[in-house]
């Protein structure tokens, strides 16, 4: 039996901060070229990748897996309890950075491919697409990986990625969609002045309230069939100014935006660029909007691919999955353009944070969840 907790604590311990390899795919590539798969590097822009694939090129049932290495800094050291990259197991726990988020998952489905390939060879082809840069820009991640594909004449018929996707039990949740992401910076140029003249200068703070107020109160929608409601949330704002008898000559401010399937970024920004020019217009200033679409939102409709998915969750854990679509980004998003994804992996309680881990029991209950799926895909 291929032992996916020991192969979660050997990738635990390659510290693989983004955009650090820290020796993760190099384990990865190792542990699959040996066990027959053709593997072959897909670094793009300093990010290291990885698409392994057993089976025929191009074959009409390929299934997919995808997934990362890389992790989120671990903030302050001191307020861990363990090393961070020691995978140190207690009490049937297993702690570090990338324990839940997701090397437990990476293991688990990489585990589950090998042993199903040597056990019962299908007739497909597995495909494993394991990337660097998830938790980072993912510019170089799995896009690099899925265009290296389209170049290679290399398909996935269905792709499940591994996210950890359970709030509560393992078994409660699968992700068929996502919300869409942006982000909006603004910055509002005035004229500086002395506070006890303020006629003489353009202050930029009501202009920036005013323009901020807009954009909270207005309601996006209402939700659609399978999303909650779309949010937009002011993160900052700023002046950088100490002075308390000076009119500053500048402020910026952001929103981050999370978009159901109403929407597309597109149709969002030019909301937010006319809701600018609307206060610019109305204080007399200059407001410059700068945007960035993370991802638009999509959605996986329920049925062949979630239903198999499904039943093995149920199978292996007594637990009938919801279907649902809420949380942040994931890559996800890059794969639906390819084929049909949907996300399932373990509970998600403690991924970035300090004293990251997971149940031991827990690793093994995913790898035999992601084996029926194999099983039942290419029965």
């Amino acid at each position: 039996m291929t032992d996916p907790v020991q192969l979660t604590a050997d990738l635990i311990r390659c510290p693989s901060v983004t955009p650090d390899e820290g020796g993760a795919l190099v384990l990865l590539e190792k542990f699959l070229s040996e066990a027959g798969f053709d593997c072959t590097r897909v670094d793009r822009g300093g990010i290291a990748n990885l698409f392994a694939r057993w089976g025929q090129k191009g074959h009409a049932r390929s299934f997919g897996f995808n997934g990362h290495t890389d992790v989120v800094p671990v903030g302050d050291e001191a307020a861990w309890t363990v090393a961070p990259f020691g995978a140190e197991i207690r009490d049937g726990v297993m702690y570090g950075r990338g324990a839940t988020d997701m090397k437990s998952g990476v293991a688990a489905f990489a585990a589950a491919a090998v042993e199903f390939v040597r056990d019962t060879p299908p007739d497909g082809a597995i495909i494993l697409t394991i990337t660097g840069d998830e938790e980072g820009d993912a510019l170089d991640g799995t896009t690099a990986l899925l265009d290296f594909m389209e170049q290679e004449g290399e398909r996935m018929s269905a792709c499940l990625v591994g996210e950890p996707t359970c709030p509560n039990r393992m078994g409660d949740m699968i992700k068929i969609g996502r919300r869409g992401s942006m982000t909006a910076w603004f910055t509002v140029t005035g004229v500086q002045g002395h506070s006890a003249y303020p006629h003489r200068a353009k202050n930029p703070l009501p202009v920036m309230a005013r323009l901020m107020d807009r954009l909270a109160s207005h309601k996006l929608d209402h939700g659609t069939d399978h999303f909650d409601a779309s949010t937009l949330a002011v993160v900052t704002m700023d002046t950088g100014n100490p002075a308390t008898n000076v009119i500053p000559a500048q402020c910026t401010s952001a929103v981050n935006i999370r978009f159901n399937d109403s929407h597309t970024g597109a149709s969002l920004s030019d909301w937010l660029l006319s809701e600018a020019a609307q206060v610019a217009d109305e204080f007399g200033v200059q407001v410059d909007t700068r945007i960035k679409i993370s991802g638009e939102s999509f959605l996986t409709p329920p049925g062949a691919l979630s239903d198999l998915v499904a039943r093995a969750v149920q199978a292996e854990t007594g637990i009938q999955p919801e279907l649902s679509t809420t949380g942040g980004t994931s890559d996800a998003r890059f794969v639906k353009n390819h084929c049909p994804v949907v996300e399932f992996g373990l509970v998600g309680r403690t991924m970035h944070q300090v004293d990251e881990c997971v149940e031991v029991a827990q690793i093994h209950q995913l790898k035999n969840i992601y084996a029926r799926i194999l099983r039942d895909y290419f029965a």
